[in-house]
């Protein structure tokens, strides 16, 4: 159980330095279709990871709290990427700033990268709840389908989240309760890198509503869960933490992505922008960690995360 828990790690580990890669906008203006293979499958990644490993089986009480420090840092940073997002020169520009503006991001429609923490609360907490309404229907696939319905339903009917992401979610909400473990369904495998490529040679399929795009997302899951075993020992550690700290970079990183261009004049000479990537990526990811760490340093993460000290 240990080894597939941090192989699961290790594949949101690829997928968020991804996200921070590809929040870099110098580099997603250069690379447009790598942008768009990669946002293909790392969502949809996170999303059937976080309903893998939905807890059900928690007391409410102890439920409800994790998803009131989820929501926690996401209202403090998406209340401050709208406000940033006012002044400052970002795709996601805000023309007029007012109370309900802020309120109807924060609640229904979220700017930048916090999209995926209001899905999954939305989603954990509907799936919670029926999963226990529905708990004297003793077929675990009837009662995981009606659960999916149902989510399926109210992204559908409220437009509060993707009908796609909901979907990712359940698939993982249903392995989990149908007891079938992730490495059982997604089969690790090296030869996944064959359809892979095939895919890869039309980005017509790079679109996670499509079958090519749920075939992509199944083939680099596959082909990560088949890689992590064969990483070294201190690369599998380093990603294994990572990979556990996921919530922080997702929360903090926009703090870096949108400051990282003032770095772009110092890397002008590489037109490839890999260099830009490399240092850009790598403040980011060691920015987020150190700003938990000072978090955890001055005894504040029990305020912003609920707990003691977030980095273990």
């Amino acid at each position: 159980m240990k080894e597939r828990l941090e192989a699961a790690d290790f594949i949101k580990c690829v997928c968020i330095v991804l996200m921070v890669i590809f929040h870099l906008a110098y580099i997603g203006d250069k690379y447009p279709v790598a942008k768009q293979f990669v946002y293909t499958f790392h969502m949809p990644a996170f999303l059937v990871l976080s309903g893998y490993f939905l807890n059900v089986r928690k007391p409410a009480k102890g439920f409800l709290r994790s998803m009131w420090w989820i929501f926690v840092p996401y209202a403090v940073f998406e209340v401050g990427y709208v406000v940033a997002a006012s002044f400052l020169p970002t795709r996601d520009a805000v023309d007029h700033l007012s109370l309900a503006l802020v309120l109807r991001k924060l609640f229904v429609d979220p700017l930048g990268p916090y999209w995926y923490l209001h899905t999954l609360i939305i989603a954990s907490l509907i799936a919670y709840a029926l999963t226990h309404w529905l708990k004297r229907i003793t077929d675990d696939f009837s009662r995981s389908l009606l659960v999916t319905v149902a989510l399926a339903a109210v992204a559908h009917f409220t437009g509060l989240m993707s009908v796609t992401n909901v979907l990712y979610y359940a698939l993982g909400y249903m392995l989990s309760r149908m007891n079938i473990p992730l490495h059982s369904f997604i089969r690790p495998s090296g030869w996944a890198l064959l359809p892979l490529l095939l895919l890869m040679t039309d980005s017509g399929h790079f679109d996670k509503n499509t079958v090519g795009g749920v075939a992509i997302v199944y083939l680099m899951m596959s082909l990560l869960l088949a890689l992590y075993p064969r990483l070294p020992e201190r690369l599998r550690s380093a990603v294994s933490f990572v990979g556990q700290n996921t919530l922080p970079i997702l929360i903090l990183s926009p703090v870096f992505t949108m400051g990282a261009k003032v770095l772009l004049p110092f890397f002008a000479f590489d037109s490839t922008g890999f260099l830009f990537l490399a240092v850009a990526t790598s403040i980011t990811l060691f920015g987020c960690l150190f700003l938990t760490w000072i978090l955890d340093r001055l005894q504040l993460s029990r305020y912003f995360w609920g707990r003691e000290r977030f980095l273990k």
